[in-house]
């Protein structure tokens, strides 16, 4: 019999969920610096790329606002106002990159970036959006004033040495900036090792080409910096559109693809394919005896079980304590071993209830080890069909695995019928 899996630590999955999470902004980037490091691909696309900041700012507005991504504005707002101050301080008389607003603007910009990760949605034109609102409008003030009314201890504050010269003698930007930078990397970082999302990430990601576009700050040119801080608002966008995918594609709840996922799948498949219908036994007495919590403790646990199927099987959450299975070019012959060796994993994983007065996270864990608190017994009956000339339709192929199911319950439940 195929043994199961071991478990790895929680930190090596947290740092590889992490890593999958990053793999959608690094073409992004890399476009980005190719674009501005190729005098032929600026001749050839120069005059479309004019127009790249105003179509992902306007983009990001529309999408903010229809899907209720407070934050998304938020960090838009920030941008804009970091991209026009930058272009009316090139366009002044005697710009350097020692201008206290400058290094101003370098040293809030990823402090408010990480703010805007770190917190939840609070909506625009609520209490914390109006508090929101009023904060980024302070600092634009608050520099405004120091610029103008103390430019000198301003800038001896924005230029205190703080880091070893010899280290960062390549950027422009003053060591309060650099640490900024540094802390807001570290902090969304960590936040992402802790609780990986989308939304996260990309925050993260969008610090890269916000150090890149102050960075290509020049007297007399901030094309490129308006180039990079679209490109900053670019990633957040495409945050928000995975985000929304995620949510019609994807359960929430025990992290495998949907039903809608399910049918558009089920669409694609060839000539041949088996659906395999799961079903937890008996998931309303374990909810009724032990509370909901456990109830979803339950279903992820068979959840993930379910997604180490073999035989090319991939598993989806059709609704409520049912799973459906398919295996595209294989009949139902081939796929019993299968589903019969999940159905005994399922069977021999110990699912421990714990005390309630144990911590939330603890209380919460699915233990695969043998330890003190009672044994919840959970088991899944499957039924199993396989595309033919009497079922040739995707929907006749799940009826007719639905029946199965129904037949394996009435006989007995935990086994497999076709």
């Amino acid at each position: 019999m195929r043994q199961p899996a071991q478990p790895k630590s929680v930190w090596y999955e947290r740092l590889t969920k992490a890593a999958a999470y990053s793999l959608p902004e690094i073409p992004i980037i890399l476009a980005a610096l190719i674009f501005t490091h190729s005098r032929g691909l600026q001749r050839s696309v120069g005059t479309i790329a004019s127009y790249y900041p105003y179509a992902m700012f306007g983009a990001g507005l529309l999408l903010g606002w229809r899907f209720h991504r407070s934050r998304l504005l938020f960090a838009l707002l920030v941008l804009a106002l970091a991209d026009r101050s930058l272009l009316s301080l090139v366009a002044s008389h005697g710009f350097t990159r020692d201008h206290v607003a400058f290094q101003a603007i370098a040293f809030l910009l990823p402090l408010n970036l990480a703010a805007l990760a770190l917190t939840a949605e609070r909506g625009v034109f609520t209490s914390p959006g109006l508090v929101r609102l009023g904060i980024i409008l302070g600092q634009v003030a608050l520099v405004t004033i120091l610029e103008r009314g103390a430019p000198g201890p301003a800038a001896a504050l924005l230029h205190a040495r703080l880091l070893p010269p010899s280290l960062f003698a390549w950027t422009p930007l003053a060591d309060p900036a650099l640490l900024a930078f540094l802390v807001a990397a570290g902090l969304m970082g960590a936040a992402q090792l802790l609780s990986p999302t989308s939304t996260g990430r990309s925050f993260c990601w969008s610090l890269l080409p916000a150090f890149l576009g102050l960075s290509a700050v020049r007297p007399g040119n901030a094309g490129f910096s308006t180039f990079y801080l679209a490109t900053s608002a670019l990633i957040l966008i495409i945050a928000v559109v995975e985000a929304s995918y995620h949510m019609a594609y994807q359960d929430s709840l025990t992290g495998l693809p949907a039903r809608r996922a399910l049918n558009e799948a089920l669409l694609r498949l060839g000539s041949q394919y088996t659906v395999g219908m799961v079903d937890v036994d008996h998931f309303k007495r374990i909810n009724d005896s032990h509370g909901h919590d456990v109830g979803d403790q339950v279903l992820k646990m068979v959840a993930a079980k379910l997604a180490q199927v073999g035989g090319g099987g991939r598993a989806y959450r059709y609704g409520g304590e049912e799973f459906a299975v398919i295996f595209p070019g294989k009949g139902a012959e081939e796929c019993l071993p299968e589903l019969e060796a999940m159905r005994k994993v399922v069977e021999d994983a110990k699912f421990i209830l714990r005390s309630r007065i144990r911590s939330k996270r603890k209380r919460e864990k699915i233990l695969t080890e043998k330890g003190p608190g009672k044994r919840v017994p959970v088991t899944v009956s499957i039924g199993v069909a396989e595309r033919d000339n009497r079922h040739s339709k995707p929907d006749q192929v799940v009826k007719a695995a639905d029946r199965a199911l129904y037949r394996a319950k009435d006989g007995g439940r935990n086994q497999v019928q076709t």
